[in-house]
């Protein structure tokens, strides 16, 4: 049976998601309750296709090839016919759970549903299902059509056969898949959330600016962007979600999100896509 994979979400995660797939050969259907996302989602992945073409790394003529293979939806029931579903809806447990819920009623019975949480509990959102066995974490990093790594997270219920075509399926979008356990924030958030939230520390507590602070990780450590210009980058609310979901799930006092955070995303200084975070765009 040819793969279909249906994405669910327009937004950063899942227009990448939809181009990384339609480029390896993959239909995809891209899904999201937005015309506009959608519409905006396509326009994201030409213009990172025209990026790609620009460098070499791609031929022209494959545009609109790859383009063809990514058609647009904004019913759920578009994923009915998908072998695998990935879910990349913003970072809410309760939008999760609703989703999961409904995506169980109209999948195939043998779709794989993955879903692209940087943090959630994947055996909290398998229980919303009829097929714990099947659900599964793939989380792609920011930006998708870049970055090498896909964490595979395997929930208490989730089947060997699962995990074994999604690191099959990961691969075959060109990607370094890592099988990790289910716990807060897996590895990648439990390991930077917290060099993020001390970032922001060091800032609140005048130790450096946010330039000298990124500087000395940069050249320092050979991190290619800081972490306040990384935490730009992923959305300052999607931090503090991912922070409060590392202190409640592990009832650790280390992973309290700092005040400063807080106090940013009260006033909407959300980074890049707001215009205005630990610096200004």
């Amino acid at each position: 049976m040819a793969e279909r994979v249906a994405v669910i979400g327009a937004g950063q995660m899942g227009n990448g998601i939809a181009h990384v797939f339609a480029q390896n050969g993959f239909d995809v259907t891209m899904i999201d309750v937005s015309a506009d996302a959608l519409a905006r989602g396509r326009s994201t992945i030409a213009a990172n296709l025209d990026r790609q073409i620009k460098k070499g790394a791609l031929q022209p003529a494959d545009k609109d090839a790859i383009l063809a293979r990514v058609a647009t939806d904004q019913a759920l029931s578009a994923a009915r016919d998908a072998t695998l579903v990935v879910e990349a809806a913003t970072e809410n447990r309760d939008l999760k759970f609703r989703i999961f819920g409904e995506l169980d009623a109209v999948a195939a019975p043998a779709a794989i549903l993955a879903t692209n949480t940087s943090s959630i509990s994947i055996t909290e959102i398998a229980a919303r299902t009829g097929r714990p066995a099947q659900v599964i974490g793939m989380h792609f990093m920011n930006p998708v059509p870049v970055m090498q790594l896909v964490e595979v997270i395997r929930g208490l219920a989730t089947s060997d056969a699962t995990t074994q075509r999604v690191l099959e399926l990961s691969k075959a979008v060109g990607k370094t898949p890592v099988e990790v356990q289910d716990y807060p924030g897996f590895v990648a958030n439990r390991i930077l959330m917290p060099m993020i939230n001390e970032a922001v520390y060091c800032l609140m507590e005048n130790v450096g600016t946010a330039e000298a602070i990124d500087t000395v990780m940069k050249l320092g450590m050979n991190h290619p962007m800081g972490p306040l210009a990384l935490a730009d980058l992923i959305g300052l609310d999607t931090c503090l979600a991912i922070l409060e979901v590392l202190h409640d799930g592990l009832g650790d006092p280390k992973y309290r999100p700092c005040p400063l955070l807080r106090k940013y995303v009260a006033a909407g200084w959300l980074g890049r896509k707001s215009k205005r975070g630990f610096y200004a765009y």
